[in-house]
């Protein structure tokens, strides 16, 4: 199957219903509605100060090796919200800081759709902020594992909350 795509900006085209138009002017759509959203907009970010202040002087924390993470269930329903800090002592440059932020991000990017199903289902919002403390650049897929892990006891704490 070999597929056309042109772009029109041919003013005798522009209000002719897709019938009319030759083959390659055809308008039609690539995309397809997910069932799941995976994505990681500015709206699910932590970015405020005060917001993230206020974690950390209310939230509840959680070690898991390398990674800490202080969260906080509010009782509003609100949006899942993620921060992520790498450490500077033990990564100087901001290139591993930033690279292993990206993949903890992904990693949570990828799994967080249960955890959002289930803050839904229950009225609830949740502050997640995840500290990574390791020595070494980690590889992917142990981050993939960890953020798993961590999920899937903060879904535990929030059946229990209830």
């Amino acid at each position: 199957m070999i597929l056309r795509l042109s772009v029109v900006n041919h003013d005798k085209h522009n209000n002719l219903p897709d019938s009319c138009l030759p083959l390659p002017f055809k308008s039609f759509s690539l995309h397809t509605n997910p069932v799941r959203k995976f994505t990681l907009g500015a709206k699910e970010r932590m970015k405020s100060r005060k917001k993230i202040q206020a974690l950390f002087a209310a939230g509840r924390s959680i070690n898991f090796s390398p990674f800490r993470v202080i969260y906080q269930i509010r009782n509003d329903e609100g949006s899942l919200q993620l921060g992520v800090a790498v450490s500077t002592r033990q990564f100087k440059k901001a290139v591993d800081r930033n690279r292993i932020k990206r993949l903890i991000r992904e990693a949570y990017r990828l799994q967080k759709n249960e955890l959002n199903d289930l803050l839904i289902s229950r009225n609830k919002g949740l502050d997640l902020f995840v500290i990574y403390s390791g020595k070494t650049l980690p590889e992917y897929s142990f981050v993939f594992e960890k953020t798993g892990d961590i999920l899937q006891k903060l879904s535990k704490e929030i059946h229990v909350a209830d």
